[in-house]
């Protein structure tokens, strides 16, 4: 939020008492959730609790050397963010100040006390196309007008969703297209309300919509396992819980990059600074699959770390998903990236603690599922206002302590999401990488996104997945037997189907992050590869029927090339598995 929302001094408080970043206040006059300004540097904060004339703030900035007596200053107004052109390749912090602005007017990478920016640039001009005519009729959030935001965007100028009546319209009376900064009018009705392309919306208000419908589109991810196993449907809720080191950033890296969506929206909620730091040198330099430009020409990044005041990184994920929101109301679909709701619970609990509220479970507020679910529940495909469709698509990593997945916050979470991604310290200390365990992960999408990928890569889908999920469990059973008896004391189909699963863990379900092939995989690729692994079983077993030992199955050629069929490059793939599924055929045969 910026200040452009001027302190309003009628409603003039007094520092009561300050602990961390709770502050109490006497003879404030401001609502709920209104944002103030405290002591005389003006901290940005936030009304959280009123108690008669007592009123508390959390404040999203350092508290230290604020003191008693000091004034708190309402801006009549709650917590917003600036949404219009120009928020795509931004880094922002919790409150949507952005950091390379203030870096600039700090001249250092430590940020003073009460430094504010707008969150759009208020001085920039923009190009703008309308594509409306004066005499049309417009609702609210109907598109006025296109503005090329980056390469990859075009950003559509919308009527505010709160400028009309519900379900009222009004006629466009005057509209002009050039180049305009983003407070000047480009269009007005005729009730007298001027548009520009900058809003403000209260974060933690969703914006309206008509209907919110049942997804029938995959997000697909580049990445087999998920796709193949566990897939998301665009607007659907999935989390990634996981101990230290096991990949939960890498993985949503990975999405970020890859992921089926017109736009990112990343948020580091609490993590290392190291970590954001290589989000955001690397972001700006990779190429993005989809269109060749940057990836951050369709990326909005928003940085609060571990070293951050823990009063902001309690907001962060409210300001992404509100700018999110925004870009869905256009008719994209975004996919929001959250690392970790953990963080954002701790910070919901040391609030909690210093506000002395009645604790739940391992101290967390009663009121942590709630949250949670308003959080989640924010994601969704849905019908907006204006006749377009879009979606918001919410991925959140969950940092259990210790990797215990009974901690409240992964259980509260398994309770809301519909994809659950649990990743395996185990898998991850083998290499295993994505570390995704799947006996104990799950996708309630699965039946409502087959009919997509049965018509778009392959009838047999659904079977050839299933296949796969049959043997995995039995491998997991099978090498229960293994750990007392040893794998030599199991009979030949056993023994066979645990080198069969062998290749469907190194050749399909692991993936190398660092490969500039096999980082990223298409779905028709992902059941190609599958296909040929399921040609190798069938072949096997029949081979195995008609008296071949395994050992001579599997020590055929063609055998090692299964696990290349990853790195093999998209425009070769479908040949070289075509061969390899040919060359296994014959060399099985041959052998009986």
């Amino acid at each position: 939020m910026s200040k452009a929302t001027e302190p309003n001094t009628e409603s003039e408080g007094v520092i009561e008492s300050v602990s961390g970043p709770v502050v109490t206040a006497v003879d404030l006059e401001a609502p709920m959730n209104d944002v103030v300004y405290v002591g005389h540097e003006g901290l940005m904060g936030e009304v959280i609790e009123i108690e008669g004339n007592v009123t508390t703030i959390q404040v999203y900035e350092e508290t230290s050397g604020v003191s008693p007596g000091e004034p708190v200053e309402s801006t009549g107004a709650p917590l917003s963010v600036d949404l219009g052109p120009g928020m795509l390749d931004s880094i922002y912090d919790g409150v949507q100040r952005p950091l390379d602005e203030l870096q600039e007017k700090m001249d250092s990478a430590f940020l003073d006390r009460g430094v504010d920016a707008p969150g759009i640039d208020l001085e920039a001009t923009w190009e703008f196309t309308p594509t409306v005519e004066v005499g049309d009729a417009v609702g609210n959030t109907d598109i006025v007008g296109t503005v090329p935001e980056t390469e990859s965007i075009d950003h559509k100028v919308m009527v505010p969703p709160d400028s009309l009546p519900e379900g009222e319209t009004a006629e466009i009376t005057a509209v002009e297209s050039g180049r305009f900064t983003v407070e000047e009018t480009v269009a007005e009705l005729e009730t007298g309300d001027e548009i520009q392309m900058r809003q403000q919306w209260p974060v933690r208000q969703a914006r309206p919509t008509v209907d919110k419908q049942t997804p029938t589109e995959p997000l697909t991810s580049g990445q087999r396992i998920l796709d193949g196993l566990f897939p998301l449907a665009k607007g659907g809720t999935a989390a990634i819980p996981g101990p230290f080191g096991s990949g939960k950033t890498v993985a949503q890296q990975s999405l970020a990059k890859f992921a089926d969506a017109d736009i990112v929206v990343y948020i580091g909620c609490g993590e290392r600074g190291n970590e954001m730091t290589e989000v955001i040198d690397d972001f700006p330099e990779l190429p993005d699959p989809q269109t060749g430009n940057a990836l951050m020409a369709r990326t909005c990044l928003i940085a609060n770390t571990s070293n951050m005041p823990v009063a902001a990184r309690e907001s962060c994920v409210y300001t992404g998903i509100t700018i999110a929101e925004f870009y869905r109301d256009m008719g994209y679909d975004v996919a929001l990236m959250a690392d970790s709701t953990s963080r954002w619970a701790e910070a919901m609990r040391e609030i909690s603690s210093r506000l002395e509220e009645m604790p739940g479970e391992e101290g967390y507020p009663a009121y942590l599922a709630a949250r949670l679910s308003e959080f989640y529940e924010r994601a969704g495909y849905f019908e907006n206002i204006n006749g377009t469709e879009g979606s918001v698509s919410v991925i959140g990593a969950v940092s259990p302590p210790g990797g215990d997945f009974s901690e409240p916050v992964t259980q509260n979470t398994l309770r809301i999401v519909k994809t659950f991604w649990a990743l395996d310290s185990d898998l991850a200390e083998r290499r295993h990488f994505p570390a995704i365990n799947w006996n104990e992960s799950y996708s309630l999408y699965r039946d409502q996104l087959d009919p997509w990928f049965v018509e778009n890569v392959a009838e047999n889908w659904p079977e050839q997945r299933q296949w796969a999920i049959d043997v995995l469990d039995e491998e997991a059973e099978l090498q229960e037997i293994v750990q007392l008896v040893g794998k030599d004391a199991l009979p030949e189909d056993q023994q066979l189907t645990l080198e069969v699963a062998r290749f469907l863990k190194e050749a399909w379900l692991q993936q190398n992050a660092l490969d500039d092939v096999d980082q990223d995989c298409p779905p028709w690729k992902t059941h190609q590869i599958l296909g040929v692994i399921k040609s190798f079983h069938d072949e096997a077993f029949d081979a195995l029927d008609a008296g071949v030992p395994v050992d001579e199955i599997t020590g055929i050629d063609a055998v090692p090339r299964l696990n290349r069929t990853g790195t093999v490059p998209d425009d070769e793939a479908s040949a070289f598995i075509e061969e390899l599924e040919t060359d296994i055929t014959e060399q099985l045969r041959s052998l009986y």
